[in-house]
């Protein structure tokens, strides 16, 4: 018996009402829900208005029947929940609580779903639990909450959850459980509700003034001290688990949306508060947090991180202005970034300075008294705070002078507070020298030059900065200088203490032998610059590049991992559209160089079919890469078919196409620096570096690109690591087994002679060339390699942990890498 032949199916139901025979016709309703897999479709919604219409007396023996169904079911079954669902339609208004205890267990199974689809038939269990004057599970009434905001929402859900308040959030978040038990009162729920009205891209007057309202009834430091504890529990793994019947990405891993809006409001609420240090360092961790990447979908919720912006903005204070610049130079979903610039341009222009000025000035010291250091004193016991690298470290001496590893019991006992804000000072420390350490490397094409004067108080002597700056090479009115022993120094160690105008130096256009003549400097120093600069790639016109004309093919067709070079491309300035496996044209990943009046574009386009070569949500896993061309930054926007196919140029209001800019034009610095960015994509990656994909991945299709790739010409980012690694090798511990021949590093082991390449990474080993499968950690680690020149060559560090590891291959205990020895 189906709901989907009505007419026969009404009959039968009139025929055994009219007899009374509730029992046979609870067993005909039990097994059209099974035919129709428990969906109550709606087929059923005219049966259940039929079934509601009988007489009391003949639904209380049909609801008298469908209990005894319900306790025969054995434990799991269907039709267990089929005859709770049944039971709660015909029950309506009838004496006697039926089966209470199992109605609120199916009831709290409905609330671990994320959203409910009407055939669930939960509605009709939902008005029985009502009517016996008890309140619905929390955890259900966040689903139908979730459930009507869903584009697919049923009216009768809407309804019923509309006549719910309570609990004024919804359960599932740790911030938001906190949130409704610190609520103890009237003001406190009519804050939390107040807070769930924040659906707007921005507050109005009116919503500012009633937030104003609600601060002032409990007042604004107890407000500020409660909120902050919300704040900081937000992204934390949900309190209990959801699945999704939908298609899409894994819910847990989203903000609740009914959720989001409260923390939209909760981030414009803050900034109503008078200015805290937490207050900003709170809304830059929620900005991070919602856009913090979800498979399958992207950014978080970057509405709640544009509410993190918004109120950061609104904020009269040093430390969110240096918040949003911190955020500034590390967010790259495009719609934050956009209200980042819009943020600190209005800052820049309200002080009459310029975007670059305002992002110096913005960076706190963050309590050092000395460029990367601090001293501080708690009672008889004295931490030091002292910037190493990229890292603050923090160190303690006891009552005695002696040097301790942990923190002195007295501080943790008496100083609980100070101590507290120490410790975060050293997370904010090495936030921002991330993000600094970023900014200072996109300054090469930033055309900045600065006032000797103004430069040292915003750079070298800057005590955060600094750090940074000192380890970098300058020119002072032409002249290149770096920073040692104290003092800024010529290349032959004279000093320079005073000058018109600094730049940041930079190898293009240098002699060969000064760049090798720096390299040594800073060796003999030991300085360790923050990135590349003296050994910094330089890419020059090549023959090939001359004759093309206009556009370089040194960078294509190499097949690239998407997600991964979208993110590198973000990181690194580029505006790119990721590839859907679709009937839809895209941009080539382009970065704009408005000081240059240039766009660079790299052209790229899907790969493969779609299931086997896309994810779930139908975006390929990897592209195909092809030309680098230079237009115009005006010019009209290029684009193809996601498929691959043909750039062309879409015109529009009559403008005529625009040529690429022949190579020769292009500035050597620009040039330079945009391939380096491509071999930076192309070098990451790449799936020729995998060392899982010996076989050419699936079908075996990209077996010759695999091998030529990761056995092949080394690019100049493995030649400079080929270069460093010639210095490098003497000093290692294992120098007597190493040697290196052409594209390889050759390490001799007892059982082998191994070949690491360069570029890859990939390892050949003795006698016949037999490939090495050795799957580097997510961190390679500390190489045990000394001195090095430069941080963040990945690649590098992965190379030397092999080589160490397999020149004492005897000592290998991995079974994995044992089974190919």
């Amino acid at each position: 018996m189906t709901m989907k032949n009505t007419g026969p199916w009404k009959q039968r139901l009139r025929e055994r009402a009219a007899e009374g025979n509730m029992g046979e016709l609870a067993t005909g309703l039990l097994e059209a829900a099974v035919t129709d897999k428990g969906q109550w479709s709606a087929g059923w919604h005219e049966t259940f208005e039929m079934l509601r219409a009988l007489p009391a007396e003949e639904r209380t023996r049909l609801a008298d029947a469908l209990v005894r169904h319900h306790d025969a079911a054995g434990d799991g079954s269907s039709t267990r929940k089929d005859a709770l669902i049944l039971l709660g339609v015909v029950s309506r208004d009838l004496p006697g609580d039926r089966l209470p205890a199992e109605r609120l267990r199916q009831l709290e199974e409905f609330g671990k779903q994320y959203a409910l689809w009407y055939t669930t038939g939960v509605d009709g269990l939902a008005e029985a639990e009502l009517a016996t004057g008890r309140r619905l599970p929390p955890s259900l009434i966040a689903a139908y909450r979730r459930t009507v905001m869903d584009a697919y929402r049923s009216r009768d859900l809407g309804s019923l959850a509309g006549h719910v308040t309570e609990p004024v959030l919804n359960v599932g978040e740790e911030w938001a459980e906190q949130a409704v038990r610190d609520a103890s009162g009237p003001d406190w729920k009519a804050l939390l509700t107040h807070l769930a009205t924040a659906t707007a891209a921005k507050p109005s007057a009116p919503w500012d003034e009633r937030a104003r309202a609600l601060v002032e009834a409990l007042g604004a430091d107890r407000v500020q001290a409660t909120v902050q504890s919300w704040l900081a529990l937000v992204g934390r793994p949900r309190t209990f688990p959801l699945s999704d019947w939908r298609y899409g990405p894994d819910v847990n891993d989203t903000y609740d949306p009914y959720n989001a809006n409260a923390l939209r409001g909760l981030a414009w609420l803050v900034s109503l508060l008078p200015p805290h240090p937490d207050t900003a360092r709170a809304l830059g961790a929620l900005v991070e947090t919602s856009l913090k990447k979800v498979a399958g979908l992207g950014p978080r919720n970057p509405k709640v991180a544009n509410a993190g912006v918004i109120a950061l903005s609104r904020v009269d204070s040093e430390a969110a202005l240096a918040e949003l610049a911190r955020l500034a130079s590390r967010v790259t979903y495009r719609g934050t970034l956009k209200l980042l610039d819009g943020a600190m341009e209005t800052r820049a222009t309200a002080l009459g300075l310029t975007r670059d000025e305002i992002e110096e000035l913005a960076v706190p010291a963050y309590g050092l008294t000395g460029v990367g250091q601090a001293r501080h004193e708690f009672g008889d016991s004295v931490a030091v705070l002292e910037v190493h690298g990229t890292r603050a470290v923090l160190s303690w001496c006891n009552a005695s002078g002696k040097a301790v590893k942990s923190v002195p019991a007295a501080v943790r006992r008496d100083h609980a507070e100070e101590l507290k804000e120490l410790k975060t000072a050293v997370k904010d420390i090495d936030k921002m020298l991330s993000a600094q350490t970023e900014r200072l490397d996109r300054q090469f094409l930033a055309r900045r030059t600065w006032a000797y004067d103004t430069w040292r108080e915003r750079y070298l002597d800057h005590p955060l900065v600094g750090t940074l700056a000192r380890r970098l090479l300058w020119t002072v009115d032409g002249t290149p200088a770096g920073f040692a022993e104290g003092e800024l120094r010529t290349l032959t160690d004279d000093p320079v203490e005073a000058g018109e105008e600094v730049t940041l130096w930079h190898p293009v256009g240098r002699e060969p032998a000064e760049v090798v003549a720096w390299r040594d400097w800073l060796e003999r120093h030991g300085i360790t610059q923050p990135f590349k600069q003296a050994h910094r790639e330089v890419y020059l016109l090549t023959d090939a590049e001359r004759a093309t004309g206009t556009y370089s093919n040194r960078f294509a067709a190499h097949v690239v991992r998407q997600h991964q070079f979208n993110s590198l491309a973000a990181a690194r300035g580029w505006r790119n559209k990721l590839r859907l496996c679709v009937d839809d044209e895209a941009p080539p990943a382009t970065r704009e160089l408005p000081r240059w009046g240039l766009r660079a574009e790299y052209w790229i386009t899907g790969d493969g079919e779609y299931g086997e070569d896309t994810t779930e949500s139908g975006s390929y896993l990897r592209l195909h890469t092809d030309q680098v061309r230079f237009y115009p930054v005006d010019a009209p926007q290029n684009s193809a078919h996601c498929y691959g196919g043909e750039y062309r140029m879409w015109l529009r209001d009559g403008r005529d196409p625009v040529e690429p800019l022949p190579l020769t034009d292009i500035p050597p610095l620009v040039l330079s620096e945009v391939l380096r960015d491509v071999d930076l994509f192309v070098g990451v990656s790449s799936v020729g570096n995998d060392p899982t994909w010996q076989d050419g991945g699936p079908g075996g299709r990209f077996q010759e690109y695999w091998t030529s790739y990761g056995f092949g010409d080394l690019t100049e980012t493995a030649q400079t690591r080929r270069a460093l690694l010639d210095r490098l090798i003497p000093r290692l511990a294992i120098a007597d087994r190493c040697t290196l021949e052409g594209r390889f590093l050759h390490v001799k082991g007892e059982r082998h002679t191994y070949k690491i390449h360069l570029g890859s990474g990939n390892i050949l080993m003795s006698p016949n060339d037999q490939y090495l499968c050795i799957v580097p950690k997510s961190a390679a680690g500390d190489p045990r390699a000394g001195y090095l020149p430069f941080e963040g060559d990945g690649m590098l560090a992965v190379i030397l942990s092999k080589a160490m590891l397999l020149a004492d291959d005897l000592k290998i205990t991995d079974p994995t890498i044992l089974s190919q020895l």
